[in-house]
């Protein structure tokens, strides 16, 4: 699954459009390497996202096309 589709629908990012922008910048790595949103990402990968002064750190444990809210959680763990 792409990258920035994976961050809107595990609720990482809130919109797509928001997800690539960020890849675009350069505040998204996948496994330590900075990551386009055309990237491929599977279950082991550990997605690193710059906020400002603070970065986020989760590791994808699933993939799936959609989730609901309630099941977005379980696509990922927080480092």
């Amino acid at each position: 699954m792409r990258l920035d589709k994976f961050l809107k629908v595990s609720r990482l990012i809130k919109r797509r459009t928001i997800a690539n922008e960020a890849c675009d910048a350069g505040r998204v790595m996948v496994n330590g390497k900075v990551a386009k949103a055309s990237a491929n990402v599977k279950p082991g990968d550990v997605i690193e996202i710059g906020f400002g002064t603070r970065s986020v750190r989760a590791e994808v444990l699933s993939v799936a096309e959609t989730s609901k809210k309630e099941e977005a959680k379980e696509l990922f763990r927080y480092l």
